[in-house]
């Protein structure tokens, strides 16, 4: 049975094998010979400097990570170091061939801290939903990602995300990713389509276990709601033909539902995070009439290598789309991110090194004029108005030894335009999706292999919305299971 296993392995993806022919005579057998003595010219595949260009994307976004780049894939090995059959990796995710077959991984982030202030407040300074989000203990997620090629032509990832929501510890289960990806399109094109992460700066599209630290940014909760920007839609990105990476992407998605935050939104999403103190409408968001009612971005990232010890990479997004304040209401989120990464030619396991990311980020919410009728005697006209909110991050990662590293983290979110508190009240500063706020985060970081990983990371919060200071301490372990695909660029 196993050398039956091994022989189909061997032979699914191959071309399908054609009858033999009968031999051409002598006389044609010598003219063949002569032929191939002479030397042909190669001719090299028009998409072949995309695809070298794709590869290097590939190898920059792993070695920006901070991460060791995967070893070859001629002798893989499991977690134990064992190495395996190279003619049955194809089956169960390593990369044996032209194409990966099929990698199935599993993931897990769990978290025990504790902080100054009660569980709702940590709920409203951890505004990821894979954040550590109360004290004690928090199963931030468990992923399970299914990535392959469906034929040399596309391939597919799905991801599942399961976790334990803080308030009730219900178990959550959601589809973060199930898209199709070609693989084969002329001049350096590529075409996506399913659901997939909004391609927004250098962590949105990026799962949180591939995150440097424990939790969100707090501009990205504000903008982009506790899962993240992400929705079923299309993107399609070219690689231009130039020797600096440089690719441009363009994409639309739906408006509607808990991850379009900023958008159409949900009556859920509104009823936890009231933006700018504004009420969902009673009869729900407006339905797809044309294509003002979807979500649109944008991307330019560039990168390069200063030195052969260092990489930098930059970009630019934006994405413009209507929101569920009232009709004609829209929304537009600007950013820019960058990264820079230093680690030396004769490094040890990827040690040391030395990594600095910062995005910044501006959004401009149209809050359509509404009506307070929570008082049916005393109903209160809310004017519309434009919300204008920034903000940033800037963090610093040190790989010090094999293993270690230190990491700082600096944040500061703000804003322009009153949030509505209720009972013909403006305060933004009560809000706390955008008050004035401050946080500082130091983090040591401890992999005991590639396959695991400890954080201790420290939070030192100030915001307005707040009597007093927070201060929260976070210990995390995270475990991956199977072969996992690096993250895209």
């Amino acid at each position: 049975m196993l050398a039956g296993l091994c022989a189909a392995v061997l032979t699914c993806g191959s071309p399908t094998q054609e009858p033999a022919s009968p031999p051409p005579p002598p006389a044609q057998q010598q003219q063949q010979q002569q032929q191939q003595q002479q030397p042909q010219p190669q001719q090299p595949g028009p998409d072949e400097g995309a695809v070298a260009r794709r590869r290097d994307a590939l190898r920059r976004a792993v070695q920006g990570s901070g991460q060791d780049a995967p070893a070859p894939a001629a002798s893989p090995v499991n977690q134990g170091g064992v190495p395996i059959p190279t003619a049955l990796s194809g089956s169960i995710g390593l990369q044996s061939g032209p194409f990966q077959s099929l990698a199935i991984s599993m993931d897990l982030m769990t978290a025990v801290g504790t902080s100054s202030e009660p569980d709702p407040v940590i709920q409203q300074l951890q505004g990821g939903h894979h954040d550590p989000r109360r004290r004690g203990f928090t199963l931030q997620q468990a992923e399970l990602q299914i990535t392959g090629a469906v034929d040399p032509f596309f391939q597919g990832r799905f991801v599942l995300v399961s976790a334990l929501d803080a308030e009730t510890n219900e178990t959550i289960v959601e589809i973060e990713e199930g898209w199709l990806q070609t693989q084969q399109l002329p001049y350096g094109l590529q075409l996506r389509a399913g659901q997939y992460l909004t391609p927004f700066g250098r962590l949105n599209p990026v799962h949180p276990h591939a995150w440097d630290f424990q939790d969100q940014p707090v501009v990205m909760s504000r903008f982009f709601g506790e899962d993240g920007l992400r929705g079923p839609g299309a993107l399609v990105s070219w690689l231009l033909p130039t020797e600096t990476y440089l690719e441009l992407s363009l994409g639309a998605q739906d408006a509607h539902g808990e991850t379009m935050a900023s958008f159409l939104s949900s009556d859920e999403a509104y009823a936890e995070r009231p933006l700018g103190g504004r009420s969902f409408p009673s009869d729900g968001a407006p339905l797809v009439r044309s294509g003002g009612d979807l979500v649109w971005n944008g991307r330019v990232a560039v990168s390069f290598d200063p030195s052969p010890p260092t990489t930098f990479l930059a970009g630019v997004s934006g994405v413009f789309g209507p929101n569920a304040t009232g009709a004609g209401a829209a929304t537009a989120i600007y950013g820019a991110d960058l990264m820079w990464r230093w680690r030396p030619l004769d490094n040890r396991r990827g040690y040391p090194f030395f990594k600095v990311q910062g995005e910044v980020m501006a959004r401009d919410f149209e809050a359509a004029a509404q009506v307070d009728a929570s008082d049916p005697n005393n109903p209160f006209a809310v004017a519309g108005e434009t919300l204008h909110d920034w903000g940033a991050y800037l963090y610093a990662v040190w790989g010090f030894d094999v293993g270690w590293a230190f990491g700082l983290r600096g944040e500061y979110a703000s804003g322009r335009g009153q949030s509505y508190v209720g009972q013909g009240q403006f305060d933004r500063a009560q809000d706390p999706w955008r008050a004035d706020r401050v946080r500082v985060s130091p983090m040591l970081s401890y992999q005991t292999s590639e396959f695991s990983r400890l954080r201790l990371q420290y939070n030192f919060d100030r915001s307005d919305h707040l009597t007093r200071d927070a201060h929260s301490v976070w210990l995390g372990f995270e475990i991956l299971v199977g072969p996992h695909q690096p993250h895209s660029y």
